[in-house]
């Protein structure tokens, strides 16, 4: 359990807060690439840490990245005209190109010196991954930009499904490092099966275990922490385990255990203090690593049908029960609800926007959590006292951070698998 103060320090994010101001010293993922991947094309409203800005890709390709409101009377430039290499907002006329920079005024005489008087805060940004990352520290040089753990080279298939959902971003985050959960809530997704490691085909993913109760073993890294979940397999339990390594990547990436097709990643960004997008990730080889569209469909997150395109909401909600189904309960579907992404949607978001970590009474299965909640409040507080934030040594090689799965003697040492 936390008090009411540490919980206040884990999940307040925007700008001044101990957490907010750590994860600023991080690259942040701030909308898919898809967003804004047209030339002259509508700009989108960006929302990360309590800020809200707007990105547009302009005419010559170069990406933009701005504060929402117009520094003139502060109206939004999401309305704004992409052209000519600039956006212009619609009230007066000013046009910023995507340095931020003042090139026309409408409004203003010609030769107005306001041209250049004015400049607007632009963030530096990449592109990697699927996604457009942003640097939102200000008055501060952006630390050199590492590729992710799920994309270590930039040639790899990356599948990404993102939703709104309207929680603080650390629910979510344990919901990605409590590897028990999946053994009741996604059983019916998540199918324990004679095999002889996690596989995946069109519509479920298999478990070579029936134990929903894991031994759990945790250990700090200089990127966060990794555990393992250790299981008694259906097959060699005598002389085997079946381990599932998930590494922490502090602040906003989790990996998961992959199966023999394909990786899995989350990316959990904070909206704000109440709201978070969270991305879920199948990355790897080509030919086994399922194409946006499938996985999407995989997950009933299909812009469309199963998430409103323009706010990326899910349809399914608390007043209409997340569309749960008690006739597919009574036929043997464990939830009810389909997609393993809305299963779990439906357990953070039945938390209330902030859980209150002060009540809530935990178990040997939540090590994990307590190692979660520890560090981060810790490493937020180390930050308030003028320390780098977790995970900033540029020594630690992202792209050489995986987690694992698989059976393997008992005698093995699980810090050491996936290496």
């Amino acid at each position: 359990m936390l008090t009411p103060e540490e919980n206040d320090v884990l999940t307040q994010v925007t700008p001044g807060t101990p957490m907010g101001d750590l994860m600023r010293q991080h690259w942040t993922p701030v909308c898919l690439s898809e967003e804004v991947a047209e030339p002259d094309g509508p700009p989108v409203l960006i929302e990360a840490l309590g800020t809200r800005m707007v990105a547009f890709r302009d005419s010559e390709g170069k990406l933009g990245l701005l504060d929402e409101l117009c520094p003139h009377r502060h109206a939004s430039l999401v309305f704004g005209r992409n052209e000519e290499c600039g956006l212009r907002c619609l009230y007066h006329g000013w046009k910023f190109d995507v340095t931020g920079k003042v090139v026309a005024m409408s409004s203003e005489p010609e030769g107005s010196p306001l041209t250049q008087k004015v400049r607007h805060r632009a963030y530096p940004t990449m592109e990697h991954g699927g996604f457009i990352w942003a640097w939102l520290k200000k008055q501060d040089k952006p630390l050199p930009f590492q590729p992710p753990a799920f994309s270590p080279t930039g040639k790899e298939r990356v599948s990404i499904l993102k939703i709104r959902v309207p929680a603080n971003w650390a629910q979510i985050t344990e919901g990605q490092i409590d590897s028990a959960h999946s053994s009741s809530l996604h059983s019916s997704d998540m199918i324990p099966a004679r095999v002889d490691s996690a596989a995946a085909d069109d519509t479920s993913w298999y478990r070579p275990s029936t134990d929903k109760s894991p031994q759990l073993q945790t250990q700090i890294t200089d990127y966060g922490f990794h555990y393992a979940a250790i299981r008694r397999p259906i097959k060699n339990a005598a002389t085997h385990n079946y381990i599932r390594v998930t590494e922490y990547i502090a602040p906003y990436i989790s990996l998961i255990p992959p199966n023999l097709s394909y990786n899995v990643a989350t990316v959990i960004v904070p909206v704000d203090d109440t709201s978070s997008m969270f991305h879920f990730i199948a990355w790897g080889d080509a030919e086994t690593t399922p194409d946006t569209e499938i996985w999407r469909a995989f997950a009933h997150a299909v812009p469309g049908e199963d998430i409103n395109p323009l706010t990326w909401e899910t349809y399914g909600t608390m007043g209409n029960r997340f569309h749960q189904s008690r006739e597919r309960m009574k036929e043997g579907d464990f939830t009810g609800i389909k997609g393993i992404p809305n299963q779990d949607i439906a357990m953070w978001v039945s938390m209330g926007a902030v859980v209150d970590r002060s009540t809530d009474i935990l178990g040997a299965s939540d090590i994990a959590i307590v190692e979660f909640r520890r560090l981060m409040v810790d490493a937020a507080l180390a930050v308030r006292s003028g320390a780098s934030a977790i995970g900033t040594d540029p020594a630690v090689r992202h792209a050489a951070i995986a987690a694992f799965q698989g059976m393997v003697p008992k005698q093995a040492d699980w810090r050491e698998l996936g290496r």
